[in-house]
């Protein structure tokens, strides 16, 4: 019996001396192994996965589309984002054609918000580039040109012009309500000086419009069912993720001394902790970006005189290497296959369908009740319809065959919407690890208060 119990003992101990020298043989030789090996590149992905669990959460390839999460993060930061924002302050996109007085066709208009920084105000006519101006039968009196807030960033001018650029051409787009060939009330707006940021619209009104969008335009389908139901809804989300992280990130946090900054735990709240609302961020990020590589070729060819030579050889330019930058290429040759839609025999009818439907929220943009939501929000809502016109239809017939036809205003919208989205993913990369990491030790801290309570 004792012979037995010390021979087990004795066998334990073999086996326990066994494990501990094959670790140490292990460690050893993964310590002298190359990096760039098979085996140490195992090892950092291990390491790498156990760490990302506190910071980045999105790995893989973003659903729908063909690029992965590290890739556009990547890509965006090296070259998307640097690009976008010297190109969106280029005299061609920094001005925007929109109407922003019109009346709400779903419900009675409940005034306009009356908050400062929802207001927007007229500015003079020498602003503008030469080829701006017209010569307006209803001139705006002195007083009228005086901006009433007193400061810059809520500058508005309202001159109408419908020949603002040479070589483009009026055409209006189906998948917008606006009758964009329509020049009655339109004014021009500086987009530098009106930056998407809180204004303090919110409440029933705001609420409304969103519910009006999500209810009864674009509903949330089960993830079973086909993609032509669902992708709508992740565009419109994607899209309300991105608006949601500008008001966020550009807010006013103490009103006595305007003093302005990011509200993190207001984008948290809002965004960041619904992974579904990131996806779709993503989702819609390489949607727009895919509608522009495809008109590549359109968007090179494009006229950009605004009248200065030098400003404008410096937006074409940098268009170019946005289009073709061989980084973006390499890494993302395609973000989003469109080719794969609308191929069933009920393919038509479900575009059309979803046509009608984008069509009545370009429309909600007029219900809108804050002047600077509204002009943010017909600009992304046109940048979205024309990438959509561009990857799908004109008029709700395929486009393969046809002619591309855009106007002057559709790509100022779509590279601008594209700067915002690409401002969103940055947001997004570099402020959830930190943040993630903060509201963890909130939550320690709050638990050791409650247990000392």
């Amino acid at each position: 019996m004792v012979n037995s119990e010390t021979e087990k003992k004795r066998r334990g101990t073999q086996w326990t001396c066994f494990f501990a020298g094959g670790i140490v043989v292990l460690v050893l030789a993964i310590a002298f192994v190359p990096r760039n090996s098979t085996v140490t590149s195992i090892f950092s992905r291990i390491k790498s996965c156990s760490c990302s669990q506190e910071g980045v959460k999105y790995h893989g390839i973003v659903e729908d589309c063909c690029c992965d999460y590290e890739t556009v993060d990547r890509i965006n930061e090296a070259v998307l984002h640097p690009l976008l924002q010297q190109i969106v302050k280029y005299t061609f996109f920094r001005y925007f054609k929109v109407k922003l007085w019109c009346d709400c066709p779903f419900w009675p208009d409940d005034g306009m918000c009356r908050l400062r920084d929802c207001s927007v105000c007229e500015c003079p006519e020498n602003e503008f580039p030469e080829t701006f101006r017209k010569p307006s039968l209803d001139g705006l009196s002195s007083d009228n040109l005086v901006c009433q807030e007193g400061k810059p960033e809520a500058a508005v001018d309202r001159t109408i012009d419908s020949k603002a650029f040479k070589g483009w051409i009026e055409v209006d787009n189906p998948w917008t309500n606006d009758d964009e060939t329509d020049n009655a009330e339109m004014t021009y707006v500086n987009l530098q000086l009106n930056p998407e940021r809180y204004t303090g619209y919110t409440g029933p009104s705001a609420r409304r419009i969103w519910d009006a969008i999500y209810l009864e335009n674009c509903p949330n389908y089960p993830a079973g069912e086909c993609q032509e139901k669902r992708i709508l809804y992740k565009l419109i989300s994607g899209l309300h993720s991105s608006i949601s992280i500008h008001i966020a990130a550009d807010y006013l946090l103490d009103e006595t001394t305007n003093k302005w900054g990011p509200n993190l735990s207001l984008m948290h709240d809002r965004v960041l902790r619904y992974p579904d609302r990131v996806k779709n961020l993503y989702f819609t990020f390489l949607f727009v970006l895919r509608s522009v590589t495809k008109a590549a070729d359109y968007l090179e060819q494009a006229d950009y005189d605004t009248g200065n030579s030098l400003d404008d050889l410096n937006t074409q330019l940098l268009m170019k290497k946005l289009l073709y930058d061989p980084k973006l290429q390499a890494a993302c040759p395609k973000p989003f296959d469109e080719a794969k839609l609308w191929k069933g025999q009920s393919g038509p009818e479900l575009m059309q369908q979803t046509q009608r439907q984008f069509r009545n929220i370009s429309a909600l943009m007029d219900c809108v009740g804050c002047e600077k939501c509204r002009l943010w929000g017909k600009l992304q809502v046109l940048g979205l319809g024309t990438a959509l016109k561009i990857l799908f239809s004109v008029n709700g017939n395929e486009l393969s065959g046809q002619r591309l036809q855009l106007q002057r205003n559709e790509v100022i919208a779509l590279i601008n919407l594209l700067h915002r989205l690409s401002e969103s993913i940055k947001f997004v990369h570099e402020v959830e690890p930190s943040l993630v990491e903060r509201i963890n030790e909130k939550t320690i801290s709050g638990r050791t208060d409650h247990i000392s309570q």
